[in-house]
């Protein structure tokens, strides 16, 4: 109990840290572009592939679950429609930034860390908690939610395709789902939850690696858990925001 009552005091230290007003806005500004690129833009590849397959796994084993009985067959565009707005692009999406993103996060620092980069940036005069890991948060809190749209369409979009390819029901029946009965709360709902969710990847990883102490054994430890840490929060909170967000 005490142990955690000190992570969480020191991770809050290091955001009061973090958050501090840059000394040198430009600098700063450059950085998070940097951040975009390696954080946001480089993730994109891996986010389409998963929604593709995602979405047409969930339409085909809705298609062929309700094909035994009197549902109609739109339900499967609009099931697959919604399961990819409401979870999939931003949940299951963010579990697998958390291991992609966090892990780099965690390892880089951890690496700064351990090579005396971050001592040095201290011994010149610099926050570099903030320097380091400021970017890094504003970056992910800006392009995980594009990511996730992107995901949400995409992932329909392959949905269309498996339908296509495998006529599992009629595509005119598919297309008719998706355009059934749209809420568009469903696309604000899963972007809440992506900002929130792009916070934890990135100050998780950044703590751990940003405090590591030793060897590269500690580095790769601290890649771990951040990604565990990180993920677990993730599946917390996507169930306290569902109570707020959605419950009537």
């Amino acid at each position: 109990m005490f142990r955690t009552l000190y992570s969480f005091g020191h991770y809050y230290f290091l955001l009061t840290k973090v958050f501090k007003k840059p000394e040198k806005r430009k600098l700063y500004l450059n950085r998070i572009f940097e951040e975009i690129d390696k954080i946001g833009i480089s993730s994109i590849g891996i986010v389409i592939i998963i929604s593709i397959f995602m979405g047409a796994v969930i339409t085909l084993q809705t298609a062929y679950n309700i094909g035994v009985s009197y549902v109609p067959l739109y339900l499967v565009g609009l099931g697959a429609r919604d399961s990819m707005f409401l979870e999939f692009s931003s949940t299951i999406v963010g579990l697998i930034l958390a291991g992609k993103v966090g892990a780099n996060i965690a390892s880089e620092l951890g690496t700064m860390r351990i090579n005396e980069q971050i001592d040095a940036l201290e011994i010149m005069g610099v926050n570099s908690a903030a320097y380091l890991i400021q970017p890094k948060v504003i970056a992910a809190v800006v392009t995980f939610p594009l990511l996730t749209l992107i995901s949400m369409f995409i992932g329909v979009g392959g949905g269309y395709l498996a339908v296509l390819f495998t006529n599992a029901i009629p595509p005119d029946q598919y297309i008719y789902g998706i355009h059934y009965y749209l809420i568009p709360f469903y696309i604000v709902y899963s972007l809440i939850k992506v900002v929130l969710f792009a916070f934890i990847i990135t100050t998780i990883p950044a703590y751990q690696g940003y405090y590591v102490k030793g060897g590269a054994l500690e580095v790769g430890r601290a890649g771990t858990k951040s990604v565990v840490y990180s993920s677990i929060l993730i599946l917390f909170f996507n169930v306290i925001l569902t109570q707020l967000l959605l419950a009537k």
